[in-house]
């Protein structure tokens, strides 16, 4: 009776928490990080028990063979609701029929040469490899892709990872006692049921922590980015500056200022979907000229900016000099002009600078820096001068050899 009260539990459990993920996912425009997957999962689970209690034990029959089916169903379809939360769109009904009939029919197999205890057997030897495998595939997740979620993993590891033992531990008692350890009021089938009511309380509110973590780093993403080339706005080039110079022995940094030449004039010539290329073509250039540890922005207009971090001032004007021939030699090809568009830009740049204080300062002789090469033909990088009028490269070579 106990048993059956916590089998009803936890039937209750995952319809309800079903129910939620489908309205989260319903509330989720697009990208339904796997939502709506979990609730199919917590569907099948459900469905798993209430067949359980309707048929009361161990038994053959055509419920049974569903049953079991269903069990390992329900993982399996939370395995694919995983992969659609990191961005990997699988299918999901397919899958889940092709392993429905082909370990329908193997269940019939097991059956006809080996009897019911077998077929259990089979049953908790199949749950604890896909167990284990889901158990190491998280931890091998908190380490690689989701390092971001590296506790909320080690923590989902564990709890499937109990999961995996007790299964294990089932296997071996239909082995050694038969089906009667399978009898519901028996020890081990409390002990069982309990966990498994834990994790239907536990779990779901955790898949859905994972979904607003997701959300909140979405949001302050795109609150840090320029929408048009997903560079960062000043915002995110101040914060991820303030991070890098928080860290441990943090190297100066130089800043470049970039300005497309003659912006204005594509954009009266050819339109703003023209201009919006223009953008994007630079954009994409910068990106791919820089290294992958410096850092790139957009201010607005056609305005850029990249931090080069851990260089000498030699280092980043050839950085400066690569990305002004770069943006020359490249045509753009924009939908509705006949002739691939060209266009040059004028580089300015800073002295180096220790800290995200001195960020305002490095933007001031970047932009004084610009302004002369633009005042000097454009098409060229120009770099900030001392105000003794020296340049910076002689006043900071001189520093550095006495």
């Amino acid at each position: 009776m106990v048993a059956s009260t916590l089998v009803g539990m936890l039937c209750a459990h995952l319809l309800c928490f079903s129910g939620m993920f489908l309205l989260i996912s319903r509330r989720l425009p697009g990208n339904r990080m796997g939502m709506d997957v979990f609730a199919v999962g917590n569907l099948l689970l459900a469905a798993a028990y209430i067949l359980q209690l309707v048929e009361g034990g161990p038994a053959w029959s055509a419920m049974s063979v569903v049953n079991h089916c269903l069990t390992l169903a329900a993982p399996i379809a939370y395995v694919l609701g995983a992969m659609r939360f990191f961005g990997h769109q699988v299918r999901l009904w397919r899958p889940l029929i092709v392993f429905c009939v082909a370990y329908g029919v193997a269940q019939w197999w097991v059956q006809a040469q080996s009897g019911s205890e077998a077929r259990y057997a089979m049953l908790a030897a199949s749950a604890t490899l896909l167990f284990f495998a889901m158990t190491v595939t998280v931890l091998y997740g908190g380490r690689t892709f989701a390092k971001d979620l590296f506790g909320e993993m080690i923590f989902f590891a564990l709890l499937i990872g109990g999961i995996c033992v007790l299964n294990a531990l089932k296997f071996l008692k239909i082995v050694d006692g038969g089906l009667d350890a399978l009898h519901m009021d028996s020890r081990f089938q409390m002990i069982f049921y309990i966990y498994m009511s834990t994790l239907a309380t536990i779990v779901p509110p955790s898949i859905v922590w994972l979904v607003l973590r997701r959300l909140t780093d979405s949001l302050r993403n795109m609150a840090a980015r320029d929408p048009l080339t997903d560079l960062f706005n000043r915002r995110g080039l101040s914060e991820a500056l303030t991070q890098y110079f928080n860290g441990r022995n943090a190297a100066p940094a130089y800043l470049l200022e970039l300005d497309v030449d003659h912006f204005k004039r594509i954009n009266d010539s050819h339109g703003h979907q023209a201009g919006d290329e223009v953008i994007r073509h630079v954009a994409n250039l910068l990106r791919a000229t820089v290294r992958r540890s410096d850092l790139t922005g957009r201010f607005g207009g056609e305005e850029f900016v990249a931090i080069i971090l851990e260089a000498d001032v030699a280092e980043v004007m050839q950085l400066a000099e690569r990305l002004r021939a770069s943006v020359e030699s490249q045509p753009i090809n924009v939908a509705g002009v006949d002739e691939p568009l060209r266009c040059t830009v004028t580089i300015g740049v800073s002295s180096r600078f220790h800290g995200a204080q001195g960020l305002d300062e490095a933007l001031r002789q970047a932009d004084s820096a610009l302004y002369t090469g633009k005042a000097a033909g454009r098409n060229r990088v120009e770099l900030a001068t001392a105000p003794n009028g020296l340049p910076v490269a002689d006043i900071e070579l001189a520093g550095a050899h006495p």
